[in-house]
């Protein structure tokens, strides 16, 4: 409806006037700035279960700044080289759990994706979780001046993310309790490591 580069911001203005549409954009450049530091410190939890130093004292502090400098150095390039980094990292991140997958397919208990106790479920911790795991859809709308109709791509494309954002969530966690005994108090950040 909006073919132009300020995404929600514009959604807002429209709406409510520009006051409004100027706090949404600085709350979701706080969001993003809050949101984005985490990523440096999840990354490094979980490695350190592999790499025991990461999990604390100088080590992790160094390591920590050392990513946040280099991501913030790969922003400051452009979108370009910020785009070619993101495939890479997805095809990083996603590698391990297809090999894991493949190597567990003989190990695998069906069993255990049965097991449950919803009276044990921690459901403000697991809505907290699974709403920042799918925030930022809105974002791709602050570039959507420079796509080519995309009153159409957009949508298409967003379809087909959702797909494989959903698959590379489910079939992970599908092989990972189908493998390892259910024992929820062990699923801490870097698990997968372990499993």
């Amino acid at each position: 409806m909006f073919p132009e580069n300020n995404g929600y911001v514009v959604w807002v203005s429209y709406a409510l006037g520009p006051y409004w549409g100027f706090q949404q954009g600085w709350m979701k450049w706080l969001s993003g700035v809050i949101g984005n530091a985490l990523y440096p410190v999840l990354f490094l939890d979980s490695l350190k279960s592999g790499i025991p130093a990461l999990g604390g004292g100088l080590p992790r502090v160094v390591a920590t700044w050392g990513l946040t400098i280099l991501l913030t150095y790969l922003n400051y390039r452009g979108l370009t080289i910020v785009g070619g980094i993101a495939v890479c990292l997805v095809i990083f991140s996603l590698l391990p759990f297809v090999v894991m997958g493949l190597l567990a397919i003989s190990y695998l208990e069906p069993s255990r994706w049965a097991v449950t106790n919803l009276n044990d479920v921690d459901w403000n911790l697991y809505l907290n979780t699974l709403f920042w795991n799918l925030n930022y859809w809105d974002s791709i709308s602050t570039l959507s001046g420079e796509v080519e109709n995309p009153k159409k791509t957009l949508p298409k494309a967003l379809f087909f993310a959702l797909i494989l954002v959903v698959l590379s969530y489910f079939f992970p966690l599908l092989i990972g309790t189908g493998v390892v005994p259910v024992n929820r108090e062990l699923w801490t950040d870097g698990y997968f490591l372990d499993i």
